[in-house]
């Protein structure tokens, strides 16, 4: 017998046998892995599916699978005159909202993660605490500042600033480890090379954080693009308004309409899923560096 043999059977007997515990275990996750997806998927597909039936169709099976498809609910949200324009108000504010919270994100993290001062914790500190200030309660002293104080009322600046500002506790927390975890020995060989420590901030620092920069990048569009509270307080005037108004205006004046309601909805959040999930994968890998950080 030769020698590849006998370490292939060492291997083979190395090797942990299956268990029938470990078989129940597998499939008891797989359950619960089917019904977290079952419960997640299953509103989204219903929403989609009844936009292609009609009112009467829905009325006579709520639960049942159309009888006939039709794709006119949906021609006639996109040959309509409003859903264009929400669309184009949704993403200039989501785009508005991603490049603030990426820009100034990462330089507010990049002295909390890469020098010792005095107030570096306290300060830190700050954002975590901002993650428990809800928006709800902010909405009025908002409201009053960005339209009497500012002017920036039905404007696109004004609803991506504050967006951005409840954006950025995120943002910190995710790029600080991220940061932290880049060597030390890189950013010393900059400075011997001659590079000022702003130059090392944009020549090297930035491209080797663009796993990050992306993860709070998608977060923070999704996040602008589904918003709902802001844009119903700042937007007042109906060319300005973005897609969740859109759908909320919808179904207000069509109430009776149900498929066309399902149909907007689903072309609303069409976006933003596809988005998210395009880039899934560098927001795992993005997370992961904070954790490992």
């Amino acid at each position: 017998m030769s020698t590849s043999t006998l370490e292939k059977q060492a291997v083979r007997t190395r090797r942990p046998r299956r268990t029938e515990g470990s078989r129940r275990s597998n499939l008891f996750v797989y359950a619960i892995a089917a019904v977290v997806v079952a419960v997640t998927l299953g509103p989204v597909l219903y929403g989609v599916l009844s936009g292609f039936r009609t009112n009467t169709d829905l009325s006579r099976n709520p639960s049942g699978w159309p009888e006939v498809f039709t794709l006119a609910n949906y021609t006639n949200i996109l040959t309509g005159d409003r859903f264009w324009g929400y669309a184009f108000n949704s993403t200039m504010i989501a785009l508005i909202t991603t490049a603030i919270v990426v820009v100034t994100g990462i330089m507010a993290a990049y002295p909390l993660a890469r020098y010792q001062f005095r107030l570096r914790e306290p300060l830190y500190m700050v954002f975590v605490l901002g993650l428990l200030f809800p928006v709800a309660v902010a909405v009025i002293p908002l409201f009053i500042m960005i339209t009497n104080d500012l002017g920036w009322g039905d404007t696109w600046w004004g609803v991506a600033l504050p967006q951005a500002a409840f954006a950025l506790p995120t943002t910190v927390i995710i790029m600080r480890p991220f940061l932290a975890a880049l060597p030390k020995e890189l950013e010393e060989a900059a400075l011997i090379d001659g590079a000022s420590r702003i130059g090392f901030f944009w020549r090297i620092l930035l491209p080797l954080s663009g796993p990050g920069m992306v993860t709070v990048g998608v977060l923070a569009f999704v996040g602008s693009w589904n918003a709902y509270l802001l844009p119903l307080l700042l937007l007042r005037d109906d060319t300005m308004k973005t897609l969740p108004l859109g759908v909320a205006d919808f179904s207000t004046r069509y109430a009776s309409d149900m498929v066309g309601i399902f149909a907007y909805t689903s072309l609303a959040m069409i976006p933003a899923l596809v988005f998210f999930l395009a880039l899934q994968n560098r927001i795992v890998n993005g997370l992961q560096g904070a954790v490992k950080g």
